[in-house]
């Protein structure tokens, strides 16, 4: 049986707790009861368009009654995990939903995530569920979903959304489907609600120790984190936001993305990626209004718009770009050539969201990444002594505040680093305050690769170079500069004495067999002698950083 979520979770002070609450932005209501009271409002309107299917506000809430009832039936109870490996669809949604309402916890991970991965969330959360595709892009999620339960103790549940569905799985889209007395279920349902301090939904970090650490966020924080996005990024009941970012990411989920827009009765349209030609058709033909990207995807769009002119776009008012720093020279462009307004944003899954204002002057939209969304968020910048920098110099960056939780899950170890005595979250960003109060990204403190917003941990893809590779002696994972992606994972290798230097396509393939996600890949390797090496004899990332940016600029790579 797994433990309760409350013995692995570190709780906000009581006073803060108390100061959120008076100030308004705890609520005291679970996000289910939310989502249900604005279907009660606009039942007829539009909540959900992806391709073909657009439910209302009234079907997608009773199909995610009745997909919660059937959880329940499954055996499932409130503060039961299940683990959604879902691609952006209507079934992630009504999953979600779902979840929120029977107080079943969702792990979010990623399509990209295999057997490496999800095991350890599996294992780390105690889930007794998994949602997955039948298959997707060529791989079989539903038969690693069912692999991952022989190694789980209890009763395992697989939820397939897909037409391909193995005899010991269950059919996602036949359990979606409303139930045959919807106010039945909304009354077994309303008798289970959990509690808003209780947890709503996992997050996963992008930490650079290992595998990622698991984000409890409760249902007041979280709704909290998606309203106030809602209100700084102008969503309204008028919006159309368009989801084509994995969306079990934070930035697509609620900044405000799809709990956001519902929350507010706006419409959220799904693609299931980012591809030009076909957002860019879709935005023109639901008049999409608002959408969230990645640097890289940005800059896509924007040769695409020049390519073959903006017009389709012509209905989006605000483009929301975040995961990694957007460079000044790509930001200048989007008003020129998409005719929208750019909303920086730069957050964490952890908690502080930082925006740039709809009507900031185009200097600070373009060369900052905004500033706190929340009157109680707590920003300080400090260096390698914790002690605050002067104004207008870098220094790392701590926050605390009313959507910002106080530790992983299960991870006391961890959060004795990540975390201050009295609170504080260490973001790992290197950052500046303008005289105006923005932040302006300067880099990381963590050894982290960005990778199309994906964050791998280096000392994640080293660990697993020396595990599964023979014959090396060291091995460094830098990133490296990248115009597309922003940044790539490259090796550093020391061959070991007497043994040849292993290839790159022999380390990828050894990899992927091991069951580790595509993007940590290594894409580029270089050998070399010897690493450099700090004063006091550890591995110096940054001169390996320089190095191979200076050999991408001279060709030498």
């Amino acid at each position: 049986m797994a433990a309760p979520i409350s013995e692995g979770t570190v709780p906000w002070p009581k006073a803060d707790a108390a100061r959120y609450t008076a100030a308004g932005y705890w609520s005291g209501r679970p996000l289910g009861d939310q989502l249900r009271e604005t279907a009660a409002r606009t039942p007829d309107t539009t909540a959900l368009v992806d391709g073909d299917r657009r439910l209302t506000y009234a079907e997608l809430a009773d199909r995610a009654d009745a997909l919660a009832v059937r959880l329940l039936d499954l055996g499932l109870t409130p503060g039961d995990r299940i683990v959604v490996q879902l691609p952006n669809s209507w079934e992630f949604t009504v999953l979600t939903w779902a979840c929120l309402r029977a107080g079943i916890v969702p792990v979010m991970a990623l399509p990209a995530h295999r057997r490496l991965e999800l095991a350890y969330l599996v294992a780390h959360s105690e889930a007794a569920a998994i949602a997955v595709p039948d298959r997707l892009r060529g791989f079989d999620h539903q038969a690693l979903a069912h692999e991952l339960g022989k190694e789980v103790p209890g009763p395992w549940h697989v939820l397939v959304a897909g037409t391909d569905i193995a005899p010991a799985g269950l059919d996602l889209r036949a359990l979606c489907a409303s139930g045959e007395d919807p106010a039945a279920d909304r009354v077994r349902l309303d008798a289970v609600t959990p509690g808003s301090r209780e947890v709503a939904v996992f997050l996963l970090s992008g930490g650079t120790t290992g595998l990622p650490k698991l984000i409890a966020r409760t249902h007041d924080d979280y709704a909290y984190n998606a309203r106030a996005s809602a209100e700084v990024s102008a969503v309204d009941a008028d919006t159309v936001y368009l989801v084509s970012l994995p969306a079990g990411h934070n930035f697509p989920l609620a900044c405000p993305g799809i709990l956001g827009t519902l929350l507010v009765g706006g419409r959220v349209v799904m693609l299931p990626s980012p591809e030009p030609a076909r957002v860019f058709a879709t935005v023109a033909a639901e008049g999409v209004t608002h959408t969230a990207v990645v640097p890289a995807v940005a800059g896509r769009w924007l040769e695409h718009a020049e390519q073959h002119g903006a017009e389709p776009m012509s209905s989006l008012r605000v483009l929301q770009v975040g995961g990694s720093r957007l460079a000044d020279e790509l930001a200048r462009r989007v008003r020129p050539v998409l005719g929208t307004t750019l909303q920086q944003v730069f957050g964490m899954a952890e908690g502080l969201l930082n925006y740039t204002r709809l009507d900031d002057p185009e200097d600070i939209i373009c060369t900052t990444q905004g500033r706190p969304m929340s009157p109680d968020d707590e920003v300080r910048l400090v260096d390698e002594l914790d002690q605050d920098v002067p104004d207008g110099e870098p220094g790392s960056l701590l926050t605390r505040g009313p959507y910002t939780p106080r530790g992983y899950y299960r991870a006391p170890e961890h959060n004795r680093r990540a975390f201050t005595d009295d609170g504080w979250y260490r973001s790992g960003d290197i950052c500046r305050l303008t005289p105006e109060g923005n932040l302006v990204v300067e880099g990381r403190d963590k050894d982290m690769i960005n990778r199309c917003g994906e964050k791998v941990s280096a000392e994640e893809v080293e660990n697993l170079v020396y595990e599964l590779t023979d014959g090396i002696s060291q091995v460094a994972a830098v990133a490296m500069p990248d115009p597309a992606l922003g940044e790539r994972v490259c090796l550093y290798i020391v061959a070991a004495p007497g043994h040849p230097a292993p290839a790159l396509d022999a380390i990828r393939a050894t990899m992927e067999k091991a069951g580790v996600a595509r993007f940590k890949l290594p894409e580029h390797l270089v050998y070399v002698q010897e690493l450099a090496a700090t004063k006091v004899g550890k591995i110096d990332k940054k001169a390996l950083r320089d190095d191979i940016a200076e050999r991408m600029r001279s060709g030498t790579s």
